[in-house]
C-alpha cells in the first residue's frame, strides 16, 4: 500500500480511539503534563487520544506528507498538537526534549535494522527518565482464530495466503525487545492488551469500513471481488448486535536511563 497516495489519505483517520485504550496507558504511565513524539502518527487519531489521557502536548510525525496533511485537517486548530513531515528514524526535533515517544503500527512495515534505529531516534528524543511505548502486533497476535469479536480472524480463514503476508511482516517480541537494548534503553517490559477498533450498531457500517479498506492495510492484498466476498462470508458469522471489533496487540515499554 502507498501511504504517499490521495487515494489513502483518509484511511487513518476519521474514527475514535477507544477509551480502554487512554486506560491502558494511564495505567502504565503517569500522563499528565507530559509532552509526547507520536512517530507514524499517520492521521493523528493517537495523538488526540494522548491530550485525553492527560498529557501536555504531541507532535505527530509521519513520512507521508498525505497523512500529515489529513491529521492538520482534523487537528490543526488545536494549539496541543502539532505534526511534521519527516521519518520516524530521523525527525529533526530537539533532542533531550520529550517525555514519551510512542509508536503504533509502524515497525511491521520496517525491517528490524530500521526499528533499531527508529528506537535510536526516540532514545535521541527524550529526556533522561523518559519512556519509549511500542504498540503493534506480532504473529501470535494476528493469527488468533476469527470470532464475533476478532474480525480480523476470519481474513485469514478465508483467504490463508494472507497468514504468510503477517508472518513475513511481523517481527517476535524477543527480535523488538533486543532492538530496544541496543538502542540504549533499559527495563523492557511487554504487555499483550485487546483495543477496540470500532462498534458497530448494524453490519452495515463494518461493510463500509471492510469494502474501504480502512485502517487495514492487509485488505490491499485482496482484489475488488475477493474483498466483497470475504465481507459476504463475514457477514453469515455475525449474529450478535452491536458489533464489537477488537484486535490483540503487543506493546514493548521502556525508560531512557
Amino acid at each position: 500500500m502507498d501511504f504517499h497516495s490521495d487515494r489513502v489519505k483518509y484511511m487513518y483517520s476519521g474514527r475514535n480511539v477507544h477509551l480502554q485504550w487512554v486506560r491502558a496507558v494511564r495505567e502504565w504511565l503517569c500522563v499528565d503534563g507530559l509532552q509526547v513524539v507520536d512517530l507514524g502518527c499517520g492521521g493523528g487519531l493517537y495523538d488526540e487520544a494522548w491530550i485525553a489521557a492527560g498529557a501536555r502536548s504531541v507532535v505527530g510525525v509521519d513520512a507521508s506528507a498525505v497523512m500529515i496533511e489529513a491529521a492538520r485537517e482534523a487537528y490543526g486548530t488545536r494549539s496541543d498538537i502539532s505534526f511534521a513531515v519527516a521519518d520516524a528514524r530521523a525527525t529533526g526535533l530537539e533532542g533531550n526534549a520529550y517525555d514519551v515517544v510512542f509508536s503504533r503500527a509502524v515497525i511491521h512495515h520496517m525491517q528490524l535494522r530500521e526499528v533499531t534505529e527508529l528506537l535510536r531516534e526516540a532514545y535521541r528524543l527524550l529526556r533522561s527518565g523518559g519512556s519509549v511505548l511500542v504498540q503493534d502486533r506480532t504473529v501470535e497476535d494476528v493469527l488468533l482464530p476469527g470470532a464475533p469479536d476478532h474480525i480480523r480472524g476470519y481474513f485469514f480463514e478465508m483467504y490463508p495466503r494472507l497468514r504468510d503476508v503477517e508472518v513475513r511482516r511481523r517481527h517476535a517480541v524477543s527480535e523488538v525487545s533486543t532492538a530496544f537494548a541496543e538502542a540504549g534503553l533499559c527495563r523492557v517490559s511487554v504487555e499483550r492488551m485487546w483495543e477496540t477498533r470500532s462498534e458497530y450498531s448494524d453490519f452495515q457500517g463494518l461493510e463500509r469500513d471492510l469494502l474501504a479498506r480502512a485502517g487495514r492495510s492487509i485488505l490491499h492484498e485482496l482484489s475488488d471481488a475477493e474483498l466483497r466476498a470475504l465481507v459476504a462470508n463475514i457477514r453469515k458469522k455475525l449474529r450478535c448486535r452491536p458489533i464489537v471489533d477488537r484486535d490483540r496487540w503487543t506493546v514493548w515499554r521502556a525508560i531512557k536511563p
